[in-house]
């Protein structure tokens, strides 16, 4: 390529650059934000039963003491 390829092909990057930038612009005006009218209302159903979590880890413990030679 020689130097006037160079800035032609910079010169036509730069123009998209400034087309595209611009289409942004103008489509940015087209965006509108409202607050609802109502509260937003987030039902989250969970149901957390950590029994199981203690007795699994009681249940590991006696393991652990009766075979103590294992680990």
């Amino acid at each position: 390529m020689t130097i006037n390829e160079n800035s032609e092909r910079r010169l036509m990057i730069g123009r998209w650059f400034v087309v595209i930038m611009m289409g942004t612009a103008a489509l940015g005006g087209c965006v509108q934000i409202e607050t609802p009218d109502k509260p937003i209302e987030i039902n989250l159903n969970i149901n957390i039963k950590q029994e199981i979590v203690y007795k699994l880890d009681g249940d590991a413990k006696k393991l652990i003491e009766q075979n103590s030679g294992i680990f």
